[in-house]
């Protein structure tokens, strides 16, 4: 049986599963082509030092990276939306430690905090139908 209270919930899922299909896809796509952002101005100093290739490859590696989680997000979205909520943590992480983009970071924190949100309602939604 379909409440309200369930109908809500599993509307403010869809809104969350499909924004956390769409962000990270498209962020993902724009490490190709850098139309949103140079996305290589974020990339911790120290992490670049260590890598082992240019920070555009790296950038294209983290850009399959974001688009495979959203394609994760879509099918099995409380597996995605962890994946996705510790991916942001990371960013989040590199970027304070980077002493740069404390806002981004702050902003990755709390995308993070909505797609764990999001995982933890596909748990409940499922569980109700």
């Amino acid at each position: 049986m379909v409440t309200t209270t369930s109908s809500s919930l599993r509307t403010i899922f869809n809104l969350l599963k499909f924004t956390y299909v769409i962000v990270p896809i498209v962020a993902g796509l724009d490490k190709f082509t850098n139309i949103l952002t140079h996305w290589e101005n974020y990339l911790n100093p120290g992490v670049e030092t260590m890598l082992p290739f240019s920070p555009h490859i790296f950038m294209m590696i983290v850009g399959v990276i974001e688009i495979i989680a959203g394609v994760i997000v879509l099918v099995k979205p409380q597996i995605g939306g962890l994946i996705v909520a510790a991916w942001l943590t990371l960013i989040a992480i590199t970027l304070i430690t980077s002493g740069r983009y404390y806002d981004v970071a702050v902003r990755d924190l709390t995308m993070a905090i909505g797609a764990f949100s999001m995982s933890r309602l596909s748990g409940i939604i499922v569980k109700s139908y």
